[in-house]
């Protein structure tokens, strides 16, 4: 198995239809070498049945954590390579096959892809956009809206972070970084294509809220606290 495909999921029957139809397109080129695993947060709506239409892998995970539900799909997974996509993102057709291009140099562990939220309906919005755009490539900071790891470096690393409510792609990714330097391998940041993730949070968060709970500093002094996060796991933002 060359690929596995891990999507989180709660509460997501609006946009994961279009989710899964656009990554079932780009799994084409690679026939039965590409899986897809939906990890269902336990969703009351219809999540679980959307997932299993497009025929996948369903498994459920009850802890209110990313990185716990993440990791789920990970255990279960049989790929070479780990794909993470967020269940409000939206893939173009040739991106799996241009991670599998990148993957297919031995001394590439994993990376990331490039995030456009699209156009926001509050003006304002385009300067954090504009500010993440700045300061994300500064600090190393990659979004596991989309992510990738060789199989075996997951592993190593421990997978994601489950003590983290937030930022726990922030970290692995740094932590992936850490891994590479040390052991002479390289990472891939994908820029073409991009994908799209829905800017929903951000729209409906007051302008308080968005410039707290995305503040870099806000984030890494409260990562580990689920408190803060309980709007971002209880459906009310989306």
């Amino acid at each position: 198995m060359r690929l596995s495909i891990i999507v989180p999921a709660y509460n997501e029957e609006k946009l994961l239809p279009e989710t899964l139809r656009r990554i079932k397109a780009a799994m084409e080129p690679f026939a039965d070498q590409c899986e897809q695993i939906v990890v269902d947060n336990d969703s009351t709506d219809k999540t679980r049945e959307i997932a299993e239409s497009f025929g996948s892998t369903v498994l459920t995970e009850s802890i209110k954590n990313i990185g716990a539900i993440r990791n789920t799909g990970a255990k279960t997974a049989k790929g070479d390579v780990l794909v993470f996509f967020d269940a409000d993102t939206f893939i173009p057709e040739n991106l799996l096959t241009v991670i599998d291009e990148k993957m297919s140099d031995t001394k590439c562990f994993g990376g990331a892809v490039d995030v456009d939220y699209g156009e926001f309906k509050r003006w304002w919005l385009k300067f954090m956009k504009r500010a993440w755009k700045f300061w994300g490539p500064i600090f190393n900071m990659k979004q596991g809206a989309p992510q990738f790891f060789r199989r075996s470096v997951f592993l190593e690393l421990g997978g994601y972070d489950e003590r983290i409510y937030l930022g726990e792609d922030i970290d692995i990714y740094w932590r992936l970084t850490k891994y590479a330097k040390r052991n002479g391998g390289e990472l891939a940041f994908i820029e073409d294509p991009t994908v799209i993730t829905s800017p929903r949070r951000f729209e409906k968060m007051s302008v308080w809220e968005t410039m707290v709970l995305t503040h870099p500093v806000f984030i890494l002094l409260n990562w580990k606290r689920s408190k803060p996060w309980q709007r971002w796991y209880d459906g009310s933002v989306r």
